[in-house]
């Protein structure tokens, strides 16, 4: 626990009832972005209707809402900020009138390069509404002097740098395209005779619509109204580099990305952390949600049984109101209860997905010793967190990531468990294997980035299970 969800996208071309298919596809992709949500269609006079707005899809879309976004043609979006601050200026989708007509953006990613472009952009003349990195791609299409809006995706492709998986709705048609290392998922449905593209398996599989493939890496999709789909390579992609945290965390279970389903991805995790690092316990749990099928995995694997020992909150607003008498981990109670049968006078093993600043993890396992478990054997799915992602995930700099500062002992003496091990990259590997393990990225597991972020790879642990110790200056 601790990685936050980033963003989902979707678009609808060629349904009278786009906007509703969006606002459900969102609903489908609420995990992936929980801060803020937005449609836009484009109307019959070629005009653009949208609604922002502030929190989860469903508080934010009413009946009457949806019924003003009216069109064929639309594209959606749920936030999690991993660039630009908390603003309204940042809600997604972006809408801009240009000399070529009316345009419409939605992202998920991160630009490597955005600070260097927007300062180069502002230089230039460039007056920006928003802190979001997205807006740089505009501005790039704007200025760009190519006689085509396809010509001119094409050139903004060979200028940014980082991750996109980025929806940009241009009059009637909508332009589908993800970077040359891939990357973040992207999607392509059919609904009847309508297209539906997606960051993710599960909005299709909400809407009826037929999974057809994956966006390329490099690829650009061309949509037009009616339909019709037509694909153009735009960069060559030397190298994949899916993000390994997708099926680690992100994804949904039941989504099919990088040609694997998740839910598969995460027992095989599981199974492989129990060959890997086995103990003597009663029982093994998960900690909700993404631990759950890692969890299966490991019981299965070592034929102990798998009790519901934490029950989750699915109700928890991102605010809520703290009683003035201070109540010890009041924010991990409200959204997590431990099951005192399940863990009672029992060794227990609990399974997660990642352990990042650890603070969390720290109060959960406080939660389990004091239900009554004698002892704690924490188990995680992915290797030790030790560098910074700088493609789209929120996570922390390297001073605050628990695995950059401490070896496996002083980690596990600070969480209170009494043993704790990670799943290897090796493990990893074989996990995501079947030929596909070398398309992924493992930068913020070794410090190895697909491409230059401005920084030296430091020295590793010297064991993969984190070693005598990684830590910040060495």
């Amino acid at each position: 626990m601790g990685l936050r969800e980033e963003c989902g996208v979707v678009g609808v071309v060629g349904d009278s009832e786009a906007a509703n298919l969006i606002y459900l596809s969102l609903y489908a992709l609420q995990h992936r972005g929980q801060e803020a949500a937005g449609i836009v269609t484009i109307n019959k006079e070629g005009k653009f209707c949208g609604h922002k707005t502030v929190g989860l899809v469903g508080d934010g879309f009413s009946k009457e809402t949806l019924s003003k976004l009216v069109g064929r043609v639309g594209i959606g979006h749920n936030r999690y900020s991993t660039h630009g601050g908390r603003m309204l200026q940042n809600i997604q989708p972006f809408s801009f009138s240009t000399a070529f007509g009316s345009l419409a953006i939605a992202h998920n990613g991160n630009l490597t390069n955005a600070d260097t472009l927007r300062k180069q952009l502002e230089e230039e003349g460039s007056i920006f509404q928003s802190t979001s990195d997205t807006e740089i791609f505009m501005h790039l299409l704007v200025k760009s002097q190519k006689n085509s809006i396809l010509s001119r995706i094409v050139e903004v492709m060979g200028k940014v740098k980082g991750a996109y998986s980025l929806l940009l709705l241009a009059e009637d048609r909508l332009f589908a395209l993800r970077d040359p290392y891939g990357f973040r998922p992207l999607v392509i449905g059919r609904r009847g005779r309508a297209a539906v593209i997606a960051s993710e398996t599960c909005a299709l599989d909400l809407i009826d619509a037929e999974f057809e493939r994956e966006v390329a890496p490099g690829e650009v999709i061309e949509i037009h109204n009616d339909g019709f789909i037509k694909s153009h390579i735009a960069v060559e992609s030397q190298r994949k580099a899916f993000c390994s945290f997708e099926p680690i965390y992100f994804a949904r279970p039941d989504s099919q990305i990088f040609n694997e389903e998740i839910y598969s991805l995460r027992k095989r995790m599981g199974a492989i952390l129990a060959r890997e690092s086995n103990v003597d316990a009663d029982v093994v749990i998960a900690v909700p949600d993404s631990g759950v099928p890692m969890a299966l995995g490991y019981a299965n694997e070592v034929g102990l049984p798998l009790e519901l020992g934490l029950v989750r909150n699915h109700y928890v607003g991102r605010t809520f109101i703290e009683p003035s008498q201070s109540i010890r981990d009041f924010g991990v109670k409200l959204k997590l209860n431990p099951v005192g049968s399940s863990l009672r006078g029992k060794k227990v093993v609990v399974v997660d997905d990642s352990l990042v600043r650890g603070t969390t993890s720290v109060k959960i396992l406080r939660m389990i010793r004091q239900a009554g478990a004698t002892e704690i054997h924490m188990r995680l799915g992915s290797p030790p967190i030790t560098y910074s992602c700088y493609f789209g995930v929120d996570t922390p700099e390297r001073s605050s990531l628990l695995a950059a500062q401490r070896n496996v002992e002083e980690m596990r003496e600070f969480i209170g468990a009494d043993s704790l091990a990670f799943l290897s990259t090796e493990g990893l590997r074989e996990a995501l294997g079947n030929g596909n393990s070398e398309n992924y990225c493992y930068g913020c597991f070794n410090g190895d980035y697909p491409e230059d972020v401005g920084i030296v790879p430091r020295k590793q642990p010297t064991d993969d299970q984190g070693g005598p110790g990684l830590r910040a200056g060495l």
